[in-house]
């Protein structure tokens, strides 16, 4: 099974909608060179916690316009508004306490079977690849469309655990090959899945020979520019890095994983990526005006000729 060319999603919640608005203009650029779309014009998908989402819905064919009606329209199930929050929470602080999660994840999971049904992680068509955490084996969960023990697994469920983000949302449990899991996001493995993506590629039985054989598209979900002071970094405890910690380690690691694609593949690495304006970067923060800047961000980002140019090069070489 040959993966030499491989599409890589980001993690970063409500700001999915960002990499759907980029994913269209991919389509675009492809239609224009005359290549396939979306995802036919690639071998191999790889998606973290919202990331995988979107990169699900591709597998099953849906258009990256659809997959942004989803964050659309269904954002405030999702990530409901603290009214709702409160009377859930009310009920969970008998078991959680008050360190219970800021949703309670039902929203998530009824968005997630209505898109997609009763389809399997095996229903995928092309190769899918979704990165999650187990926290009874403290081990990575790799996803894999094409593994014959993890095709019947429900494509929802997959999803559900892959984006359950720590301090946002419960884990999620799930039997996988036998044995009785709590997942987390993915985004805790690797909030940007580039890396695991190409290591399949470069498995044995792929068909690729070499990291400067492959064509690898990494997208993300904006970058943040949000700083934490001197005072603040020094200062904290436990109770003030709770929250601010998960935003700090998905940006690392994205980041450590950019620099390493880079490396392996070169010239052949696409990278779709773009700051973001303080106010921008809450993962959960599904105000209308939000979305509207993230929808003005991620156009502009489109817009500009450098990132036409690049498009452009990527459609060439796939």
């Amino acid at each position: 099974m040959q993966m030499r060319r491989i599409l890589s999603l980001d993690g970063g919640g409500i700001r999915g909608l960002v990499s759907c608005l980029w994913l269209a203009g991919v389509e675009q650029a492809l239609e224009r060179a005359g290549k396939p779309g979306l995802p036919k014009s690639f071998d191999l998908l790889a998606g973290s916690s919202t990331g995988a989402i979107v990169a699900a819905g591709l597998a099953i064919g849906l258009a990256p316009a659809a997959m942004a009606d989803l964050y659309r329209d269904h954002r405030h199930t999702i990530f409901p508004g603290i009214a709702e929050r409160l009377w859930v929470r009310s009920g969970a602080l008998l078991t959680a306490g008050i360190s219970a999660p800021k949703y309670d994840a039902r929203g998530l999971e009824e968005v997630l079977q209505r898109v997609f049904g009763q389809a399997t992680l095996g229903d995928a068509q092309v190769p899918l690849l979704i990165t999650a955490y187990d926290t009874i084996s403290r081990t990575p969960v790799m996803f894999k469309s094409y593994n014959a023990k993890h095709r019947a697994l429900p494509l929802w469920e997959v999803c559900r655990a892959s984006s359950a983000a720590p301090t946002y949302f419960p884990a999620h449990a799930m039997k996988i090959e036998g044995q009785d899991c709590a997942l987390i996001d993915g985004g805790v493995v690797a909030n940007n899945p580039t890396a695991c993506a190409i290591a399949e590629a470069l498995r044995k039985d792929a068909q690729v020979d070499n990291s400067r054989d492959l064509v690898v598209l990494s997208v993300g979900t904006g970058e943040r520019t949000r700083s934490i002071p001197l005072a603040a970094a020094r200062g904290w405890g436990a109770l003030e890095w709770a929250v601010p910690i998960i935003d700090v380690l998905f940006d690392g690691n994205t980041d450590s994983v950019d620099y390493i694609a880079r490396q392996l593949v070169g010239d052949a690495y696409f990278r779709m990526q773009e700051h973001l304006h303080i106010g921008l970067d809450d993962l959960d923060d599904t105000s209308s005006t939000n979305l509207i800047a993230l929808e003005f961000m991620a156009k502009e980002y489109l817009a500009k000729p450098d990132t036409q140019q690049m498009l452009e090069r990527l459609a060439r070489s796939l």
